[in-house]
């Protein structure tokens, strides 16, 4: 079998590195926030050009604390995409705020930037763009129109660890940005995890009262908050992987370049790398018409794949609340039909990658000749 993620090869090759953190948190006694957390809020604050860190508990407490912070409030606008997971727009709505989506490009599966400025009213106070897959938004554009409607923009680079725009690390674009550390993304934890990085020290200073209840000192509760707080084991295991990354992100960008060539011609829709990105690949999706029967075919091989994400959320009976219909939003709608990621993790193998083009291709012409 060929597994979508295998997030155990990852941990056998580091191992001794692991085990090693973990003993250092342990002796420290440190279990929440700590030195370790601290010194990873340091480090990938640094790699994502970023003067500050806060680590928190997972991606979706980063999104809605991002905002918060950000002074955005009930009656308050957002706008954002309705192709992405759905902590996206779930964090507007925790705060009260509403969610306006425009649609994606369909090179990029980003937010169109030619679209979010017909979106903008007198109550709209942010714009997030959603990094995904691992490809930055187009973000010259988006914050050309930030700066002309006075808008906060926060990065939504939960799948973009590492990657850059025109150069720039993702987390150092916008006002503030988002990544999560779910296990199975480019840089996971053994756990959830979250952080937002920003070059305003007013945000960070915010952000650290926000996940710790409010408190400065012990019991003096400066503003009503939360516990959102990463722990000290996440931390300093983030530290071991976060000096593995980009060896692993070259890895992934190799095994797409060898998806690319093996799937050439294939009639499948490959995923394009923008000229002004440099693709992290935390999934590898194609888009295809006759996505069940291939992902059935691939099944029977032995080959795992993942659908990301098959309803956009504007259709997701849990947010019907926002108003929109089916035909709102026709490239995010499409492409939600068509996508179909196969697998992609560093420690993929050449004959890994090659059993599963051959087995996409036999599909496709098997479908053919029905």
């Amino acid at each position: 079998m060929i597994p979508f993620v295998d997030l155990k090869s990852q941990y056998r090759s580091i191992k001794d590195e692991i085990d090693a953190a973990i003993a250092r948190v342990f002796e420290s006694g440190q279990f929440v926030l700590g030195d370790e957390v601290a010194a990873f809020e340091s480090e990938f604050a640094a790699a994502s050009g970023a003067q500050y860190g806060v680590a928190l508990s997972s991606g979706t407490a980063a999104l809605q604390l991002a905002l918060i912070a950000a002074g955005i409030g009930a009656g308050d606008e957002v706008i954002t995409v309705p192709f992405t997971f759905v902590a996206t727009v779930a964090a507007i709505l925790y705060i009260g705020a509403r969610p306006v989506l425009v649609d994606v490009d369909p090179r990029s599966f980003t937010i169109d930037p030619s679209r979010i400025e017909s979106a903008v009213t007198s109550r709209t106070k942010a714009i997030m763009p959603v990094h995904l897959y691992g490809q930055p938004a187009d973000m010259d554009p988006i914050r050309d129109i930030a700066a002309r409607h006075g808008l906060m923009v926060i990065e939504d680079a939960a799948q973009a660890h590492a990657a850059r725009y025109k150069g720039r690390p993702v987390g150092s674009l916008g006002d503030l940005a988002c990544f999560s550390f779910y296990p199975s993304k480019n840089l996971g934890a053994y756990g959830e995890g979250g952080i937002v990085v920003t070059s305003r020290a007013d945000f960070a200073d915010q952000l650290r009262l926000l996940r710790n209840w409010g408190e400065r000192t012990k019991y003096q509760h400066i503003v009503a908050a939360f516990n959102a707080r990463m722990q000290g084991l996440q931390g300093a295991m983030l530290r071991v992987k976060l000096g593995h990354l980009e060896e692993w992100t070259e890895r992934r960008r190799r095994h797409a370049r060898r998806y690319n060539a093996l799937l050439k011609d294939s009639g499948l829709g490959l995923p394009e790398e923008m000229p002004y990105a440099r693709h992290v690949y935390h999934l590898y999706t194609v888009r295809t018409p006759d996505r069940a029967a291939i992902r059935a075919a691939l099944d029977a091989a032995g080959i795992q794949t993942g659908l990301h994400y098959p309803v956009p959320v504007h259709l997701q009976p849990a947010y019907a609340e926002l108003g929109y219909t089916a035909g709102a939003f026709p490239v995010s709608e499409r492409v939600a039909r068509e996508v179909l990621s196969l697998p992609m993790f560093p420690e993929l193998t050449d004959q890994q990658t090659a059993q599963v083009a051959d087995a996409v291709r036999t599909a496709i012409s098997v479908k053919s000749e029905v």
